[in-house]
């Protein structure tokens, strides 16, 4: 398969952070929270797909953790930056002999971005709980993420969008 076959036969569509996306499971259940709207699915899932021309998961963060599963092409690098300000960069993918994971947990609060930096695509699967709603995301803005982490500046700009 190519990126146009995965984008087609998994009906992904753009997501506003970079990449394709489609939903595929939403949780009947639902969970009160404190967060606008409160009520949350208790569960979702995506596919999630960076492509040679869309290969940057822009930096955001989210309120729910999220559980991210390699599954076809090239590995993709995560850029994290924990609650404390610290920035690590795992990388999903199946080379494990070479340092990669093929499961990463992001927790909630984590500011993150991803990357495909070769290959064609990189298909991965997201679970979110709780479920994932675009009131609990945040696209980071270049002044306030270049104000809360000036040390790490450099390495944060290529994966914010303004």
């Amino acid at each position: 398969m190519n990126k146009r076959d995965l984008i087609k036969q998994l009906s992904l569509i753009e997501h506003v952070e970079g990449g394709y996306f489609s939903e595929t499971y939403r949780a009947a259940e639902t969970i009160e929270t404190d967060r606008v709207g409160t009520s949350r699915s208790m569960l979702t899932s995506i596919y999630y797909l960076l492509t040679d021309n869309r290969p940057i998961d822009h930096l955001h963060q989210n309120k729910s953790d999220i559980m991210h599963y390699f599954q076809a092409g090239a590995p993709i690098t995560y850029i994290l930056i924990d609650l404390e300000g610290n920035l690590t960069k795992p990388k999903l993918g199946m080379a494990i002999e070479h340092g990669e994971v093929p499961q990463l947990l992001v927790p909630k609060g984590y500011w993150k971005a991803a990357v495909l930096e070769s290959g064609e695509y990189g298909l991965l699967g997201e679970a979110v709980a709780p479920g994932f709603d675009y009131r609990d995301m945040t696209i980071a803005k270049a002044k306030s993420i270049q104000a809360q982490f000036p040390l790490l500046w450099d390495q944060l700009a290529p994966y914010v969008r303004d």
